[in-house]
């Protein structure tokens, strides 16, 4: 290959290279556009009376998100408790029968349901729950935050088990290990990293959910921690009081758009800590 052939391919690349690294650039502006103009907005209103205080009533300047904050941890937490069990049993079955029909019926469900627009997710749940209920309630809007968490669990579950060398199960079982805690002190503990990873993206996801909300949990104007009854959240207080015609309410919806920023950007940040950390290594 002549010099001028080598110049040449030299040059390909490092325009090749230059237009990679625009684009990548290109693609990671808006969203720091979208953190820089909420931070911008929203940073002024935030306080210690903003965090610690409850909603003011109509024409009272002040009050705080106290309320939404205490109604969106319940609601994650209820998800949570509902998602987590059901998650990891049903990746951990579809990676140990993974050739059976029933996993390919749950698997081929997970995919469905990930796809399933939010607002129909909170259709459903109104009609499933809110409507034999009688009312809205913290339940409710926790059920169908439950079920968009869902698929991320399982299939991270499945994913992460299905890297765990099946070695580890078979010495165990060589030891005489019964099959039920092989699973739970062998199996589980090693993928735990993993499953972990795929409740906190499940949780960074459902963090700024509306829709469901909309016609499960309701919202609710006074501090309220009664799970059977209507609750606010952070989302619910950013769409009510950015749709509202008051100028002190737009400044808590940018205040509450900032807090919601940070909590989901800490949670990503934590996925990857516990990604790059604890990656499974044999």
């Amino acid at each position: 290959m002549t010099e001028t052939n080598l110049k040449i391919r030299s040059i390909k690349n490092i325009i090749f290279r230059t237009i990679i690294i625009g684009v990548a650039l290109l693609a990671i502006l808006p969203l720091f556009f979208i953190i820089f103009y909420v931070i911008k907005e929203g940073l002024s209103a935030i306080n210690w009376e903003f965090i610690s205080s409850v909603a003011k009533p109509i024409g009272e300047s002040g009050g705080g998100i106290l309320s939404a904050l205490v109604g969106s941890s319940i609601l994650i937490v209820i998800a949570v408790i509902i998602a987590i069990p059901i998650g990891i049993s049903a990746g951990l079955y579809i990676s140990e029968h993974s050739d059976s029909k029933l996993s390919s019926m749950i698997r081929l469900s997970v995919e469905v349901l990930q796809g399933t627009p939010s607002i129909v997710i909170g259709i459903i749940g109104y009609f499933w729950f809110v409507k034999p209920m009688g009312h809205f309630s913290a339940l409710s809007g926790g059920i169908a935050l439950a079920l968009m968490m869902l698929p991320m669990i399982v299939k991270t579950a499945e994913e992460t088990l299905r890297m765990i060398p099946f070695s580890l199960k078979e010495a165990s079982l060589a030891l005489g290990v019964p099959y039920y805690k092989t699973i739970l002190k062998v199996i589980l503990p090693a993928g735990l990293s993993g499953i972990m990873t795929g409740v906190i993206i499940g949780i960074a996801r459902i963090a700024g959910e509306t829709a469901p909300l909309l016609f499960t949990a309701f919202g609710n104007a006074f501090f309220s921690t009664n799970i059977l009854k209507p609750i606010d959240s952070l989302p619910l207080l950013i769409f009510n009081y950015a749709t509202s015609p008051y100028t002190d309410w737009h400044k808590m919806a940018w205040g509450a758009s900032t807090v919601l920023i940070f909590f989901i950007l800490i949670l990503n940040i934590t996925t990857r800590i516990i990604v790059n950390k604890w990656k499974i290594k044999y």
